[in-house]
Formats: C-alpha cells, sequence, structure tokens
C-alpha cells in the first residue's frame, strides 16, 4: 500500500503521474501490492526515491557495460588525479576534487580503476545520486567521499539492512553467500549484488545474471569435500530515500 500525505493512493493513480520508464513503474507496482505500507510526504518524495531506484539500475548497467575491472583490495588501483589509494586498498577523495566529478570519473574513465564487489556497489550508489541530485548538493553531502566497503560509509548515505520479502525491490541490494568457499580465495565468499526486479542482479566480478547463475558460480569456488550450497540471504541493503529527499527538498542553487 502507498499512502500520500497520510492518505491511501490508488496504484492506477500513481502509475498514472509517472514516466515511462520500466524500473519506476515496477517499483510503484510492488509498493502498490504489497501488504506493508509505503508512506511519503508527498508524491515527490516518491517520485524522488523511484529516479533514484531507477538511477541505481542504470549506474549498474554502465559500470558492467564499461572496462571497470575486479580486484581484491591489495591490487585495487585508481585515478590518483581524484583519489589517493590508501594502504588498505580505499579510494580517498583527493583535496580540492569536487565528490560528483571524481564519482563520474570511475565511469568515464574506468580502465584505470579496479576493486572488490562491496566497493562496486558503493560506486553504485554515489554514481546513482551523482546522476539524480544538483551537483553541488551531492558535493554538500558527501565532501569526504572514502571509497571501500560497507564500514566506511559515509552516513549521509544512510544504508539500511532490512529483514523483511516485501521490501525486495530494485535498487536495493542483496547478498549471495558461499558458506563453504575455499579459503585459498576468500573474495569468492559472497556477492553483493543490485536487485534489477525482474529475475536479473548485478555484481561487480559476476556481470549480470540471474540467482542460479550466481549461485553456481560461487559453488565452483568451494573448499574441498564442501557440502553447503551458496544461497540468496534474506536480507536486502536500501539508501535511506527519505533522509536524502529531505536534503534535496531543502536544496536551494
Amino acid at each position: 500500500m502507498i499512502y500520500i500525505g497520510g492518505k491511501q493512493a490508488g496504484k492506477e493513480a500513481v502509475l498514472g503521474k509517472l514516466p515511462d520508464d520500466r524500473i519506476q513503474n515496477i517499483t510503484a507496482e510492488i509498493m502498490a501490492d504489497s501488504t506493508q505500507t509505503y508512506s511519503f510526504r508527498s508524491m515527490d518524495e516518491l517520485k524522488f526515491e523511484l529516479s533514484v531506484r531507477s538511477a541505481i539500475v542504470k549506474a549498474s548497467k554502465d559500470l558492467n557495460g564499461n572496462n571497470f575491472s575486479f580486484a581484491v583490495f591489495r591490487r585495487s588501483r585508481c585515478n590518483p588525479a581524484f583519489w589517493n589509494r590508501e594502504p588498505d586498498g580505499g579510494f580517498r577523495l583527493k583535496s580540492g576534487v569536487k565528490p560528483n566529478e571524481a564519482i563520474k570519473n570511475i565511469y568515464d574513465q574506468s580502465r584505470l580503476y579496479a576493486t572488490e564487489c562491496s566497493t562496486a556497489i558503493v560506486i553504485v550508489f554515489y554514481k546513482a545520486l551523482a546522476d539524480v541530485l544538483p551537483g553541488p548538493l551531492f558535493d554538500a553531502l558527501f565532501p569526504n567521499t572514502y571509497l571501500m566497503n560497507w564500514q566506511s560509509l559515509d552516513p549521509d548515505l544512510g544504508l539500511r539492512t532490512l529483514h523483511e520479502p516485501e521490501k525486495y525491490m530494485p535498487g536495493n541490494c542483496r547478498y549471495f553467500k558461499n558458506p563453504d568457499v575455499n579459503p585459498l580465495t576468500p573474495e569468492w565468499q559472497g556477492e553483493n549484488a543490485i536487485d534489477f526486479g525482474d529475475g536479473l542482479y548485478y555484481g561487480h566480478g559476476m556481470g549480470i545474471r540471474n540467482a542460479e547463475q550466481i549461485i553456481h558460480a560461487l559453488n565452483q569456488n568451494r573448499k574441498r569435500n564442501a557440502d553447503k550450497s551458496a544461497y540468496l540471504m534474506d536480507s536486502s541493503t536500501r539508501l535511506n530515500f527519505s533522509r536524502l529527499y529531505t536534503a534535496y527538498a531543502r536544496y536551494q542553487p
């Protein structure tokens, strides 16, 4: 169910106000058909979330389609004109560089970059927001951008991990766990993947695949005599769209 300004909004009424965007429409239908309540202060807030979710899927496809490479942290690399590579393999925004330009450079000069899957998902989230938010607002929200993993995130992203199946929708990050991973290849212990909402997922190093294909790939990298298959976990991680919309609505150029 979708509530806007405290009142339930019918599915057809909501869909009639959306652009011709497949991801936005899929997401709105999931929300409207759900037994859970999705509350928004205004139609503009709903449109903002839907536009960011659509941008996340697009950013995933774009990253998959360029020369951005997979590498474990000790072998990660970045463009030194925009980022400082830290000893732990993370990328710290260079002094004097605009955050939105640094994020977009990862896509523009992808051949200069390589990292592992969790950092790639963070990059996808940032790129989606860089495409939706005005540049000066993005720069104000994320002035000290550091790309590493889930433990090093800017609090303004507000990532939240949920466990209700109803929350599975385009633009969320899911996790495929490989419990019997080969200890010699710990990078195969799991795969962070963006949910496209149609049975497909993007995972850095895997590409765009369905769940069965991702599980099969992980199962090829288990320890000897493994008896536990990789599997898709119930959890789902998403941005704090409400917090981000508040900043967006207050922005004055």
